[in-house]
């Protein structure tokens, strides 16, 4: 089993577990997302409450409950710029598995002789380079939309 075969297979193990190591970072990214999302529904409705119950409170009080709904919004509308950053970097991780899996495929087809691939052999290659292809291209429009939406923020 030559070093290079090695080096290429341990290189492949190591990116999966970061890969893997991210995706987790991500799922629990978004759980804790979640949870602030219902917290500040409850605080949003309580203070809605407050200000349509309450038309005797004072100017100053109802001033400061819709300066508080409104920084509820705020940081609510942050979680959900969040939230989809993260669903993309999910969509990313996905086709980066997806790559890595078709480049080990590809990898294996090439590595054959010439002289010993039938022609099942090179069909199942070029498919394979199609997918990886269509898949490289995908990665690339995610990349694309991010930096769009980067842009536009600024």
């Amino acid at each position: 089993y030559p070093t290079w075969k090695r080096t290429l297979a341990r290189r492949a193990r190591e990116s999966q577990v970061k890969r893997f190591c991210r995706a987790q970072a991500i799922q629990r990214r978004l759980e804790e997302i979640e949870v602030t999302f219902r917290e500040l529904e409850q605080q949003g409705i309580k203070l809605e409450k407050l200000l349509r119950d309450e038309n005797e409170s004072p100017a100053d009080q109802q001033t400061q409950w819709t300066n508080q709904l409104l920084y509820l919004v705020q940081k609510k509308n942050n979680l959900m710029t969040e939230e989809s950053d993260l669903m993309i970097a999910v969509q990313e991780l996905k086709l980066e598995e997806q790559q890595c899996q078709l480049d080990q495929k590809l990898r294996s087809y090439m590595n054959k002789e010439e002289t010993l691939k039938t022609p099942e052999d090179e069909k199942a290659e070029h498919e394979i380079l199609k997918q990886l292809v269509e898949v490289v291209n995908k990665r690339n429009l995610l990349i694309q939309m991010q930096e769009e939406k980067r842009l536009s923020e600024l």
